[in-house]
């Protein structure tokens, strides 16, 4: 099953980021490729279905969005790799638990490669080092496609998580590849996008049932 990997350019507006998700998902038939979109957004916050106004403390000029993806408030901004996978889960034969874990272990798997020791927590979706987030995610399910993904947080200003309770967790410290390496070996944003975007898809593609195996 073909997986397109689609990067857009520049700083791409959330809404209209999260309304293009919703036309493909909507219009898409079961000869449609899944897609994955790699991307980085405008500073934003993002509340999800679950989420509560008490876990947004203070977004100052930070603007906040209600989106239908699962989880409570995170940070969206440059620096930080955003990937949203556009999958037919039930082509794949996958449930939603299955994607998260994949989504999961292609972050550690990325963040291995340079060194950095992550690990999901049982507890709560996303990838941690040493206690601190690296990686989140929050996905949407609609007639049996995903939409919404991961972020993962590369070299960003990590302040603006100090005005939320991040995934309504509060005290959660929150961490970035570049925090996690020495000066030296900074990683390239394009080096990991790439990276991320291989993981998730070669993840993908090892995780999917065959329909005669079913």
């Amino acid at each position: 099953m073909d997986i397109l990997c689609r990067r857009l350019p520049g700083a791409a507006d959330y809404l209209a980021t999260l309304e293009a998700m919703k036309a493909f998902t909507d219009s898409r038939d079961a000869a449609t490729p899944d897609e994955l979109w790699l991307l980085q957004h405008p500073r934003v916050f993002t509340q999800g279905q679950a989420g509560k106004a008490e876990h947004v403390l203070a977004p100052g000029d930070i603007p906040v969005i209600q989106v239908d993806r699962g989880g409570q408030v995170t940070y969206h901004g440059p620096g930080q790799w955003v990937l949203y996978l556009l999958v037919d889960l039930r082509r794949r034969g996958l449930g939603v638990r299955q994607l998260v874990t994949l989504i999961e272990q292609g972050i550690v798997q990325v963040l291995a490669a340079y060194g950095i020791e992550g690990a999901p927590r049982a507890d709560a979706p996303g990838v941690y080092v040493q206690g601190d987030k690296i990686a989140s995610l929050g996905l949407r399910v609609r007639r049996g496609c995903s939409y919404h993904g991961l972020a993962l947080n590369v070299d960003l200003d990590l302040e603006p998580f100090l005005r939320i309770n991040p995934c309504g967790h509060q005290g959660l410290r929150v961490t970035s590849m570049v925090q996690c390496l020495p000066e030296a070996r900074a990683p390239a944003m394009e080096d990991v996008g790439d990276a991320l975007l291989e993981a998730l898809r070669e993840q993908l593609e090892a995780a999917t049932i065959a329909p005669g195996a079913r």
